[in-house]
């Protein structure tokens, strides 16, 4: 029997984006690509694929900018993937060292969603 959910979920991708990049901008947008590429087998098994970064970016080029080495970019980035797992049904955790992702697993764990390690244990939903 196939394993299938009632309806569509909203599926957080959490994998390294900064993680192990020391800031370069071709290894964080290839961390990007590789987040990205989990996106298609989520929305064909009928779900919605979410990145956190995809929510976070547009928010932090409108942030008005800080003189801080650190800026508000770590806060930023947590935050709203905190906001966004308060709508999300479940994670799909990538491998590879990430604080962030380590700390969106945990939220999904205190609200008790599912954590899937492998896109192909995702129920897929099928409209009937």
């Amino acid at each position: 029997m196939v394993n299938r959910v009632k309806k569509p979920m909203l599926v957080l991708i959490a994998g390294p984006y900064r993680s192990g990049t020391d800031g370069d901008p071709d290894r964080i947008a290839a961390n990007l690509r590789r987040l990205e590429g989990a996106a298609w087998p989520i929305h064909a098994k009928g779900h919605i694929p979410m990145i956190g970064e995809w929510v976070a970016l547009p928010v932090l080029r409108g942030a008005p900018q800080v003189e801080s080495p650190d800026g508000p970019e770590g806060d930023v980035m947590y935050d709203v993937a905190g906001r966004l797992l308060q709508h999300c049904d479940a994670v799909l955790r990538l491998p590879g060292e990430s604080h962030g992702a380590d700390r969106d697993v945990e939220i999904a764990e205190t609200r008790g969603l599912p954590i899937y390690r492998d896109a192909a244990d995702i129920p897929a939903f099928v409209p009937q």
